[in-house]
C-alpha cells in the first residue's frame, strides 16, 4: 500500500514577506508599494509583518541585504573555480555581471533603483546599499590589483562605470542598449590596460 505524500510545508511568515516585498518593491518601486500590499502578497497580515521587522524601513534594508548577499556569492563562486588565478576571476565575476544585464528585466539593478528612491542619506536601507557599492568596488579593486595590472585603482574605478552604467541604461533605453555590450567592453579595457607582475589571489 503506498503512502500518500504530504503537501510541502508552507514558507514561515518571514520568508513569505520577504519574497512578496522582493517581487513587489522590484516590478512597482519601493517607495509605490504599502505594507499593507506586501502583507497581503505574503498570505499574511499587518500584525504579523511588524512582529517580524520592526518598521516598514527595516523590511526595505532586509530586502536590500538579502539582494547584497547574493551579488556578494558571485565573488566566492569565481574564486571556487579559479583557486590563485586572479585574472580568471576577474573575468569570470564580470562574464556573470554581463549576463546578468543581459537576461534583466527592464527595471535595472534593484539596488541601484534604491539608491535613486531613498533619498534620505541615514535611511537604514540606502546605507546597506552605499555599504555593498563600496565592498563591490574593494573587491573589485583588490581583484585586478592581484592580477597584476599596472594601475589597478583606476582600472577598477573604469570597469566598476561600466558595470554601473550598463545596469541604469537597462532601464533607461532597455536591453537593446549599450549595456548590451558591457563584457565586450570590459574585455577590450583589460586587454589594453597596462600590466606588471601578478601576485596570487
Amino acid at each position: 500500500m503506498s503512502r500518500l505524500k504530504r503537501p510541502p510545508a508552507p514558507s514561515p511568515p518571514r520568508e513569505r514577506i520577504l519574497q512578496a516585498a522582493r517581487a513587489l518593491f522590484y516590478r512597482d518601486g519601493i517607495n509605490a508599494v504599502s505594507v499593507e500590499a506586501i502583507a497581503a502578497a505574503a498570505d499574511t497580515n499587518k500584525m504579523t509583518l511588524y512582529r517580524h521587522f520592526s518598521s516598514r524601513d527595516a523590511l526595505v534594508a532586509a530586502y536590500l541585504e538579502g539582494l547584497a548577499a547574493e551579488g556578494e556569492g558571485i565573488w566566492d563562486e569565481a574564486r571556487r573555480q579559479h583557486p590563485g588565478d586572479a585574472e580568471a576571476q576577474l573575468r569570470t565575476i564580470l562574464r556573470q555581471v554581463s549576463q546578468w544585464a543581459s537576461d534583466a528585466s527592464a527595471r535595472g539593478c534593484a539596488l541601484a533603483n534604491a539608491a535613486v528612491e531613498l533619498a534620505r542619506r541615514k535611511h537604514p536601507a540606502r546605507r546597506v546599499v552605499e555599504a555593498h557599492k563600496r565592498r563591490q568596488r574593494e573587491r573589485l579593486a583588490a581583484l585586478v590589483r592581484a592580477a597584476g595590472y599596472a594601475r589597478p585603482e583606476r582600472v577598477a574605478d573604469e570597469l566598476f562605470l561600466l558595470v554601473e552604467g550598463a545596469r541604469v541604461t537597462l532601464q533607461s533605453v532597455g536591453p537593446e542598449g549599450p549595456g548590451a555590450r558591457l563584457y565586450t567592453l570590459v574585455s577590450e579595457l583589460l586587454d589594453s590596460a597596462p600590466r606588471r607582475r601578478a601576485v596570487k589571489a
